[in-house]
């Protein structure tokens, strides 16, 4: 498989998906097509129209994916961020769940991206993510075998905030699951091929194991989960 997993499209002092663009040069190198998957928005016309206009600087055109004759024809796909509840719902909605994973098993370039970065791991029961619909089951596509957790916040040990923090969420998974799960700072991204997982990006990642200390991991290195 060749997957590449974002923490976020936007990052601070970028523009969208700016800070990705190396990695997703790399993973793409003489792809001509990608199709984009948008349901995680509300407005799948307008969410295609902006990804459309960012990939087409790189010379990539985008077609949007609306059943599984689009996921079978695909070059390459990225599923974009939003609420991963929603997208998840209408990837079973639509029957395209078990397609897009039977063809990115197949060695199809996967680009994930916040809520598209979540429905790769086993379940999005680690999104930080409204559940404003309610999909047939928790359980994803498996591209790996740890969960993630998008756009993960250190805990601010000045903050008067008493709301649970990222970490102590990830805990509560542990609680009554045993994957591990890989906090994915925005700016980072993972790189998967043919099964060996890299941390890309700018930022560290934390990798949490269920009865162990938290551990990071610095950029370039390759996780062992």
């Amino acid at each position: 498989m060749r997957l590449l997993l974002i923490s976020s499209s936007l990052v601070h002092g970028y523009g969208y998906l700016d800070h990705a663009e190396p990695e997703l040069r790399r993973l793409l190198e003489g792809i001509t097509s990608v199709a984009f998957v948008p349901f995680a928005q509300h407005d799948h016309q307008d969410y295609a129209a902006r990804v459309r206009e960012r990939l087409s600087a790189m010379d990539l055109d985008v077609t949007q994916v609306r059943d599984r004759a689009d996921v079978e024809s695909a070059e390459a796909m990225f599923i974009g961020g939003g609420n991963t509840f929603r997208l998840l719902n209408a990837l079973y909605e639509r029957d395209l769940l078990d397609a897009i994973r039977a063809r990115a098993r197949s060695g199809m370039p996967y680009i994930g991206s916040s809520a598209g970065t979540n429905v790769a791991t086993p379940s999005i029961r680690t999104t930080n993510d409204m559940p404003i619909v309610y999909p047939p089951s928790f359980e994803a596509m498996g591209l790996v075998s740890f969960q993630i957790n998008p756009h993960y916040l250190d805990t601010d040990a000045n903050s008067t905030h008493h709301g649970e923090t990222r970490e102590q969420r990830i805990l509560e998974f542990h609680e009554e699951h045993a994957t591990p799960v890989v906090g994915l700072r925005e700016g980072s991204m993972l790189d998967v091929r043919d099964g060996v997982v890299t941390l890309a990006g700018s930022k560290p990642a934390r990798i949490f194991r269920r009865g162990q200390e938290p551990v990071e991991i610095e950029t370039g290195s390759i996780l062992e989960l």
